[in-house]
């Protein structure tokens, strides 16, 4: 991550002028887990640390402390030869200074005896609390020695905890430009993968067939991988919102929805396609992706500043809502704006569209940031990134429902930014209309058909 020094050293550098002077701050990295036996998961670095960072390695701690000559200090693992033929190379203490922007930076297992003298003279902490109870433990009888030295020095020593999200998740929910350009990368492999699925769809091809084809896109461009589990969901698989088994054939005359984001550069990408494996939209298929893609396309013209993140899940919800009325999904008449907003207040639309219309991305496809303070939504800004994800699924065993929809379902969804002016939908290159997901839909397995004449 070292070609991105300068995004980290401006973040940092946000995030102490966003500190009051007599506020510390300390965070740790992510500890490894295992996965089964004495096999760990793929390591991935929390992504506070990564944001103010840079820092990839576990067992790491940044500790800020502004107005002091030495604001950024790192905790990181020694240099260790032995362990570095297992488990990789270590930058050590000095690559931390040298390369990672640390005014200070120490071995990992000398924390605890440093941070008493570090943290003298700030009356808070941020750090949270209660994540880890032997790090909580030891951060007690740091405090303590702290307290003990500060009797004979007059320093203040922190006295009370805040949440590090306060003040860092505030900074994180709104991009820079060089953030933003990492998006648009990691979104435009995203495309790039979604689009190459629809190319090799076709009845009998395996739902993890396309999570293969999905994956190995994002690696071969240089993608970290999947943002989140892939979710190839085939026939009435896609009516299961967070379905990730990816094990059954795909069905001539169904739907596949997929929902997948290419993670590039610690930022990641969150699209949703859902297209026919046969290549063409039955008409009942094809009156409810409309419904969804017409609700999709409102509810991103509403990602423009002063709006709320909940003004747009409302636009979608309207939208559904009059489509499933119109489809006789729900009983009335779809011009009724007063029957429309009755049922919405009763929730009868939850029936068929049950989850949010979107939710910040960045670092985390579900990135930080309040969607709500005191109970007023958060007031969309230029910079802030949402997906719009508006779906209509109808279970397979909906007897009220209209028999030609039941086991379908659809969802569509794009990561937008707001902007001064008109919304900037990262992943617009990505089959959307009918017609050109249809167009889309098997047209690498035909080329390879053409080739080999």
């Amino acid at each position: 991550m070292l070609e991105h020094a300068s995004l980290f050293a401006d973040n940092r550098a946000r995030f102490l002028a966003a500190l009051g002077e007599d506020e510390a701050a300390l965070l740790f990295a992510a500890p490894h887990h295992l996965r089964n036996g004495d096999a760990e998961y793929k390591y991935r670095q929390a992504s506070d640390v990564v944001w103010l960072s840079g820092w990839e390695g576990p067992e790491a701690a940044l500790l800020f402390r502004p107005g002091t000559e030495q604001p950024f200090v790192m905790f990181v693992q020694k240099r260790d030869k032995e362990r570095e033929t297992w488990t990789g190379r270590r930058p050590g203490p000095e690559g931390a200074r040298d390369d990672y922007g640390a005014d200070e930076a120490y071995e990992w297992e000398e924390l605890w005896t440093k941070l008493p003298d570090l943290i003298q003279g700030f009356r808070s902490l941020h750090y949270a609390i209660a994540e880890d109870a032997e790090r909580d433990r030891k951060l007690v009888a740091a405090l303590s020695a702290a307290r003990r030295k500060a009797r004979r020095n007059g320093l203040d020593v922190p006295d009370a905890f805040i949440d590090p999200a306060r003040v860092l998740h505030r900074l994180r929910l709104v991009k820079t430009e060089a953030e933003l350009d990492l998006m648009r990368k990691a979104a435009e492999i995203t495309v790039e993968a979604h689009t190459r699925a629809m190319g090799i769809t076709g009845p009998g091809v395996m739902e993890y067939e396309l999570e293969a084809e999905i994956d190995f896109t994002f690696r071969r461009r240089g993608g970290n991988g999947p943002g989140y589990t892939t979710i190839v969901g085939g026939g009435v698989n896609a009516t299961i919102l967070h379905y990730v088994e990816n094990k059954d054939p795909l069905l001539d005359g169904t739907l596949v929805c997929v929902d997948a984001g290419c993670e590039y550069a610690y930022y990641t990408a969150d699209v949703t396609r859902t297209w026919p494996v046969g290549g063409t939209f039955s008409e009942a298929q094809r009156e409810l992706y409309q419904v969804v893609l017409d609700a999709q396309l409102a509810a991103i013209d509403t990602v423009r500043p002063g709006n709320t993140w909940h003004e747009v899940h409302e636009v979608a919800t309207r939208e559904l809502t009059r489509g499933m009325l119109r489809l006789g999904l729900l009983e009335g008449d779809p011009d009724d704006a007063e029957l429309v907003e009755q049922l919405i207040e009763d929730g009868k639309q939850k029936r068929f569209y049950m989850h949010g219309t979107g939710h910040w991305l960045g670092m985390d496809v579900h990135d930080v940031g309040a969607y709500a303070g005191g109970g007023t939504p958060t007031v969309l800004e230029p910079g802030m990134v949402m997906t719009v994800e508006p779906g209509l699924y109808v279970a397979e065993d909906d007897e009220e429902a209209p028999e030609r929809f039941r086991g379908i379902g659809i969802r569509i969804e794009d990561d937008v930014v707001c902007t001064e002016g008109d919304p900037e939908v990262l992943s617009e290159g990505c089959p959307k209309s009918i017609e050109d997901v249809e167009a889309a839909v098997g047209q690498l397995r035909e080329d390879a058909r053409q080739a080999s004449k």
